[in-house]
């Protein structure tokens, strides 16, 4: 898997700043070809660094109603199930699951029905407790830094080269820094999968 280069990171700063920037200006200011950027572009997505185009539209300009940060303490396991019936409501902008259980998401609701946001789209049974805090405001500074794109090798946490590989395990892009990593993180798993 080839390292993140100069030239990636440049393009990364230029799509952070203007995600519809035309290939061509970008290939302009980095200087290599357009169809260059697009094989560069291309490849950021498929190592996972890139994972979608996508506005940040603020719905409180669009939708009628406060803004809200709902934080939900689960029950034990439940964290993943409450985390993506949040996310399937249409007033929900983003989601985050927490180390410790926690799910916290940013949505803009109704003023007489903030709580029913809650309680109509996650099974309460998974939830122990949760709170609704007002929003005064917001900001979003994504930064690309050379650091900020290191890989990492998920059995020894050495920094992936261009020897290194990389494989889909459910769904989630894996980095190893060499084939024998890769094969004691398959021994591991196959371990666990046959404990269980």
């Amino acid at each position: 898997m080839p390292q993140l280069d100069d030239t990636d990171l440049e393009i990364l700063r230029l799509l952070v700043a203007n995600a519809r920037r035309p290939y061509s200006e970008i290939a302009d200011k980095v200087g290599v070809s357009p169809p260059t950027v697009s094989d560069r572009i291309d490849r950021l997505e498929s190592l996972g660094v890139i994972r979608r185009f996508t506005l940040d539209i603020d719905r409180s300009t669009i939708d009628a109603g406060i803004q809200v940060l709902i934080d939900v303490d689960t029950e034990p396991g439940a964290t993943e199930d409450v985390a993506a019936d949040l996310a399937e409501q249409n007033v929900v902008e983003h989601v985050y699951a927490t180390a410790d259980g926690s799910v916290v998401a940013h949505a803009t609701v109704p003023e007489d029905s903030v709580h029913d946001v809650l309680a109509e789209s996650v099974a309460m049974d998974d939830v122990q407790s949760f709170d609704v805090r007002l929003l005064t405001g917001e900001q979003w500074t994504p930064e690309v830094s050379g650091t900020a794109f290191a890989l990492n090798c998920v059995v020894c946490d050495d920094e992936v080269t261009s020897q290194g590989e990389s494989a889909r395990v459910d769904g989630e892009l894996v980095t190893f820094c060499s084939a024998s990593c890769r094969e004691a993180y398959a021994e591991e798993e196959q371990l666990a999968a046959e404990s269980v």
